[in-house]
């Protein structure tokens, strides 16, 4: 039998009972774009997070990211930093509103190395972009701790990080604004695209829900030129049932983890994740960094075990973004190096123990000897 990277329709059929009567439900009603799931799921998603945040939903992460840094009204030409290490759409979301951007190498923990980001402010720089990578916070104390000392805002990218915490407080409330995504293979996530931006600035809010809604807050009433982006009523539907879950399966996923740390804790071959303290992961990935990659995948494929690659090619190396006039030169030899070790495990909640340690033996085998 295979081992999965991801198992979602296993997922389905542990809530496929309650799915089935959200997707009723909404079928019925006839109301697919807009209506009650919509705010309902907002609300809900509010309380999760916690701190008096609220919610806009909308079509996707990327539209969150980009409706999120518009809404800031950044000045034009001005460069926002970015991780090297990241998705693509952290990036495309500042090239897409005009700014320029620069890349921050990464640190032993693959999120935002602090001395590179300090040694990139200049007094063109007009906001950091921090990513919650893999499921744990990136250095919020430090980031916010400079940006308010260098008068910089700070976006939050939680496209990975769903219920993650930092000193007991969920990441996307940190920041001045926050993206999340619930494209399907996330923590939480939807049967198709959908995203989130979250803020305590409720004007801040408001000006992304008319950038997303055509420019303004009632049909036909075009305050501004915006787009169309919107969470649909269904995947509201979908993503209240599961955000009932999320607790239990991030807890899951916790189990995952230390059962992995138990079993290569003796293979010095293996870097290993390091878990920042007072920082509650919610592992979305399980990253491990081998010198010997292309062995250890191809055992692991000879074994039916799934692997992922998060990410192959790091951002500055990427053609979109290597010597385009829209990048500030950047120096990453960190995001660089690791580009050819990082190696995604299986991970989730559809893994049992036994699994799980076949898949650590697999890995042993091709790295340890």
């Amino acid at each position: 039998m295979a081992i999965k990277f991801l198992d979602l329709k296993k997922q389905y059929l542990g809530i496929k009972g309650e799915i089935e009567t959200a997707i009723s439900s909404v079928v019925e009603s006839g109301a697919f774009v807009g209506g009650s799931e919509i705010s309902a799921f907002e609300e809900e998603f509010s309380e999760f997070l916690g701190g008096g945040v609220r919610t806009l939903g909308v079509a996707n992460g990327t539209d969150a990211l980009e409706i999120a840094i518009e809404s800031l009204a950044l000045p034009k030409d001005s460069v926002v930093l970015v991780p090297a290490n990241t998705f693509a759409a952290s990036a495309e979301a500042v090239v897409r509103n005009g700014l320029k951007l620069q890349f921050v190498d990464c640190g032993a923990d693959y999120t935002m190395d602090l001395a590179d980001l300090r040694a990139k402010i200049t007094p063109q720089t007009s906001a950091i972009l921090m990513v919650h990578l893999y499921g744990q916070s990136a250095r919020i104390e430090e980031i916010l701790e400079i940006a308010k000392e260098k008068n910089l805002r700070v976006i939050e990218d939680c496209a990975q990080a769903h219920g993650a915490k930092f000193k007991g407080q969920c990441v996307g409330t940190f920041g001045d604004i926050a993206a999340f995504s619930f494209y399907p293979g996330k923590n939480l996530g939807a049967y198709g695209d959908g995203g989130a931006i979250v803020s305590y600035d409720s004007a801040l809010l408001q000006r992304c829900e008319e950038i997303a809604h055509h420019g303004g807050l009632k049909k036909y009433e075009h305050r501004i030129v915006g787009r169309n982006s919107r969470l649909d009523n269904l995947q509201a539907a979908i993503l209240r049932v599961k955000l009932r879950h999320l607790a239990d399966w991030n807890a899951r996923r916790r189990e995952v983890a230390k059962l992995y740390f138990e079993g290569f804790k003796d293979c010095k071959a293996i870097r290993l994740p390091q878990v920042k303290e007072s920082c509650e992961c919610v592992w979305h990935l399980f990253v491990v960094s081998v010198k010997n990659r292309e062995a250890v995948m191809m055992h692991l494929k000879q074994k039916g075990i799934e692997y992922g690659l998060h990410y192959p090619i790091a951002l500055p190396n990427c053609p979109a973004f290597n010597h385009q006039p829209y990048v500030v030169e950047s120096h990453t030899p960190n995001a660089s190096t690791w580009q050819e070790e990082i190696l995604s495990l299986p991970m989730g909640e559809h893994l049992s123990d036994g699994e799980v340690k076949e898949v650590i033996k697999a890995v042993k085998d091709a790295v340890c000897g």
